[in-house]
Formats: structure tokens, sequence, C-alpha cells
């Protein structure tokens, strides 16, 4: 059946609304496509920028922890024929001697300081140490309620500079509780604590918080 002259121009509108749509929407994807591109190349270079930042940083903390290792390595590792067995039994109380006595600031119970150390168990078995290899770790930032009720208590008394056996019985230790193989529940411990200057703090960057919301949320 023919269509009258209305119904097609009817057609025509419709066809040209749906021709209109689709283009729009065409449109739509494309902008939301370039869009994207743009949001996921500003991403990239945020994440760039931060990865060479954070780079740069760990190099510092590196050069520093090696002039640190330099500096301190042989002194530390002289008290290294310290360790060796003792017996488990004995330690009922808080034991301290001190090996050098340093000329810095005095510590107390509340004091942060840095420190290299060796601790061993009644087996002679070293269960943590800053010595690695022929270097010294990042020396440890201690603080005050962070570290074992031993160290906090054996270290008091001590100037920035010196060095002490520590012989500590469980109880000021970890306890009942066990921290691995070396470590088992209610074993005394003993320490060579090395107390420095604290080197001066590098700050790590920040990751700029465009970049950090977008990967909490996913958006920018």
């Amino acid at each position: 059946m023919a269509t009258t002259k209305t119904q097609r121009i009817g057609i025509w509108v419709i066809a040209v609304f749906m021709a209109v749509g689709t283009i729009g929407s065409f449109a739509a994807i494309v902008l939301a496509n370039q869009n994207s591109q743009v949001d996921q190349q500003r991403i990239q270079a945020l994440t760039d920028q931060y990865q060479k930042d954070s780079t740069a940083h760990q190099a510092k903390v590196d050069a520093q922890s090696k002039e640190l290792s330099d500096k301190y390595f042989d002194t530390l590792n002289e008290f290294s024929s310290r360790v060796g067995t003792f017996n488990a039994d004995e330690v009922t109380e808080l034991k301290t001697a001190d090996l050098t006595i340093g000329e810095g600031e005095d510590i107390t119970a509340d004091s942060s300081f840095s420190a290299y150390y060796i601790g061993w168990n009644p087996t002679g078995v070293i269960f943590d140490s800053s010595i690695e290899g022929d270097s010294l770790k990042a020396p440890f930032l201690v603080t005050p309620g962070g570290v074992i009720e031993g160290w906090t208590q054996g270290a008091v008394g001590m100037k920035v500079g010196g060095i002490r056996e520590l012989t500590i019985p469980a109880e000021l230790a970890y306890g009942d509780t066990a921290r691995g193989e070396d470590i088992p529940a209610n074993t005394p411990l003993k320490f060579v604590m090395m107390i420095i200057p604290t080197p001066e703090a590098i700050p790590a960057p920040e990751m700029p918080k465009e970049l950090l919301n977008y990967y909490q949320t996913g958006r920018i």
C-alpha cells in the first residue's frame, strides 16, 4: 500500500532524529574515549614522575646507609666474638655490661635513638643482626614503646656512641610468645647494642593526591 505524503514526511522526520541520535551517541563515545586517553596520559605522567622521585629518594637512602656502614661496620663487627651459648636458666633479671662508653647525649626511657645491634639466643644462634655480609643494614630507629622492654630499660644510662651488652630475661623480651624457630616461647636473649647519632632524615616523596585518589577510587 502506497504511503501518503504525510506518512512519508513522518518517516523522514523519524529517520532524521534517529540519525542525529546515532551521530550524537557516536560523538559521545569518541569524546569519552578521548577524555579517557587524556586521563590515562595524565595518570601515566604522574606515575612516571613519582617513580622517578622514589628512585632518587632510595638512592639517597642507600648512599647514607653505605656511608654509615663504612664508618661503623668494623666497630660493631669486633663485638661479634661475644656471641655464644649461655645458660637460659641463669637469666632471671636484666643485666647490662658497658663495652664502650659514649660521649653523646644521655639515653632515657623516653628517648628515641638510632642503633646497630646483634641479637642471639641461648644456643648461640643469631636471630637478627645489623650485620649483613661485609656491611651494615640501615640503622634501627628506636622509639619509646616500639621495642621490647629489655631494650627500653637496658639502654637507660647509655650515651650516644656507647656500646652495651644486654642480657634480657624472657619476661622483658617476648615472654610466652614465640618469634619463629630461633626464639621459642619463654626465651631469654642477649644483644650487643651500639647507639649512634641519628642520621639526617631523608623525606620520602609524597604520592600526588590526584594519583592517590585514582588508585583508591579508579577515578581522576
